[in-house]
């Protein structure tokens, strides 16, 4: 039988909601089994296209289902599979819609263990090295962890837990209703067990049958180099345990970088901005320049102009989970002197007239001006 919704249904594939409805109706009427009485080969369309027409209806499952088929209906629920242990074919498939299996049902609607830990997060700041070269940063968090008193389980030392008598250990209890298409099975999780299957007579003291307990534990945070603010990192299980042996979610590291005293980042690239006076931008220079992996020499030409911009490779900022470096970029500003001693004044007129510029004469600066103003 063919795996094709839009086929099943007898729609074309741009059919609209009302479209898809009036066609599973029709069919619905036609293939159920209480018009067809021991006939398995009816019934076992009837559950075909009851799934391509509950995946169609739904805008989201629809989606996936135009963009990946079948395989994109595998990829919702945090990317577990929620056709895990049925056979594979859409007879199956029947089951994971209407039975639970894309909340960790199995054949059956038994459940497969206890659920997991919540995620938890936690924000660090880093100086700007340790996010440029990375750190080993120790954390302390607060959250759950198993209950060491009674190994995780919830109950007390000695005992162990029952089935739970309401669903006999399936985790859920089934519901049927009647409808236009006869009976239809609705499934929730057992509220006498909270879907664990299993019931806590004797709890644990310590962590009254939840088999974990709340305390604050000190962890290493692996932080790669090149991380900047707003990254996060994910360890994966060490958020919080679940109940009762249930399998830990993870930890949301929020990172946060301080600025430096030197430099500025840009992407991977990190940018100073060197003032020079104007006489070694204009002769020359030959510098030791202290970057963030020691001193490298840099030499100015003479003549050099505000705004030029040296280029320093591979001495910026790691790309994260690779080799490759960003480069430094040193970019710089030549100062005008300001306050001359009369010296260096008649040295700068010397100079001007050697050049041949034209130049204020003594005594005509502004303060000059201004006073000549009063008299």
């Amino acid at each position: 039988m063919t795996e094709d919704f839009y086929e099943l249904l007898g729609v074309p594939r741009q059919a609209s909601d009302d479209d898809i409805k009036r066609a599973y109706r029709k069919l619905a009427r036609e293939l159920h089994p209480d018009a067809n009485p021991g006939d398995p080969a009816a019934e076992e369309r009837f559950k075909y296209v009851t799934v391509a027409y509950e995946t169609l209806r739904d805008p989201e499952r629809r989606r996936r289902y135009d963009a990946y088929g079948i395989d994109g209906l595998r990829s919702g629920a945090g990317g577990a599979d929620p056709f895990a242990g049925f056979g594979g074919g859409l007879g199956d498939l029947f089951e994971a819609f209407f039975g639970g299996g894309g909340s960790g049902a199995g054949r059956g609607g038994r459940r497969s263990g206890p659920p997991r830990g919540a995620d938890a997060e936690v924000s660090i700041m880093l100086d700007f090295e340790e996010a440029v070269f990375g750190a080993d940063k120790e954390l302390t968090v607060r959250t759950a962890v198993a209950c060491e008193t009674c190994a995780a389980t919830g109950a007390k030392p000695g005992t162990s837990a029952t089935t739970c008598i309401q669903c006999a250990g399936a985790g859920e209890v089934r519901t049927v209703r009647q409808s236009i298409l006869g009976q239809m099975v609705t499934a929730r999780p057992c509220p006498r067990c909270s879907g664990l299957g299993q019931q806590i007579t004797s709890p644990c003291e310590a962590c009254r049958g939840e088999g974990r307990v709340t305390e604050a534990s000190t962890i290493t945070v692996p932080v790669p180099g090149g991380v900047d603010t707003g990254n996060t990192l994910r360890l994966e299980g060490r958020g919080q345990a679940g109940p009762r042996g249930g399998p830990a979610g993870d930890l949301y590291v929020h990172l946060g970088v301080r600025e430096h005293d030197r430099f500025t980042r840009q992407g991977n690239d990190l940018v100073y901005e060197l003032h020079l006076p104007f006489t070694a931008a204009a002769l020359g220079a030959h510098l030791s320049f202290e970057t963030l992996d020691g001193a490298e020499d840099l030499v100015v030409p003479a003549g050099t102009q505000t705004g030029r911009v040296f280029r320093l490779r591979g001495r910026g900022v790691p790309q994260v989970s690779a080799r490759s470096r960003g480069d430094l970029l040193v970019r710089l500003v030549v100062d005008t002197p300001t306050e001359l001693t009369p010296a260096q004044e008649r040295l700068m007129r010397e100079l001007a007239a050697e050049r041949g510029e034209d130049v204020d004469p003594p005594g005509t600066g502004l303060l000059s001006r201004i006073r000549g103003a009063f008299k």
